[in-house]
């Protein structure tokens, strides 16, 4: 595997941090690419391992490297040569919504929400096309969506023996208690999720979004 080195100061080494940060802020994941890149040279990693690990040919890998050569970071920024994004054909955008509606996990993600940056690595692996993340919303209502309030749910309910429990074993109880001159106590529990409870997410307009929690996700419990 072929190695090219390059050797940049502390200085320069914070500022392409500091772009990266904010490429991930927002969601530019072009510029994630570019950046990723050059730090992987910058610490001798072989060109053809790090354009693996950021999805494009070692051939784009130089070409970054040669822009940052002769520009510094301003050569890794992409400008905007006129025209409209590249759109995603009928099929594709009826291929994106069906992706959309069964939502993030099943897409691979470990989260109930979208947000923007995960629906542009959508659009990006699966039809090779980058949006920048901020025309995604417009994209996004052009297809019926919008970003709404998410109801949790859990997907461990069950409706027959909650049923059967407040028809019968309930009543038995408090029956049981009543002839005994006892009390009926019960404790509680709430579980403080640590990925969040009040989420948004993309939805069709007009239908509430239901995010099912199944308990894999890492929460606080707290006991009453």
């Amino acid at each position: 595997m072929s190695t090219v080195s390059i050797r940049i100061t502390t200085e320069t080494r914070k500022a392409l941090e500091a772009t990266l940060s904010r490429a991930f802020k927002a969601g530019d994941l072009g510029m994630v690419k570019r950046v990723t890149a050059l730090l992987g040279i910058a610490r001798d990693a072989p060109v053809t391992l790090i354009a693996t690990g950021v999805g494009v040919s070692p051939s784009t890998v130089y070409a970054w490297r040669r822009a940052f050569l002769l520009e510094g970071v301003v050569g890794l920024r992409v400008q905007w040569r006129g025209g409209r994004p590249r759109k995603l054909t009928k099929t594709q955008r009826e291929r994106l919504g069906t992706i959309i509606e069964a939502g993030p996990e099943a897409a691979g993600f470990p989260t109930g929400c979208w947000h923007a940056l995960l629906i542009q690595q959508v659009i990006q692996r699966e039809f090779g096309v980058t949006y920048n993340v901020q025309y995604l919303a417009t994209l996004l209502h052009s297809l019926g969506f919008s970003f709404q309030k998410a109801r949790f749910v859990s997907d461990h309910l069950d409706e027959v023996a909650r049923a059967a429990w407040l028809a019968y074993t309930f009543p038995a109880w408090r029956a049981q208690a009543e002839a005994a001159g006892g009390l009926l106590l019960f404790g509680d529990e709430a579980s403080f999720a640590q990925w969040g409870s009040l989420g948004y997410t993309w939805a069709r307009v007009g239908q509430q979004p239901v995010v099912r929690t199944t308990g894999k996700r890492k929460a606080y419990k707290v006991f009453g």
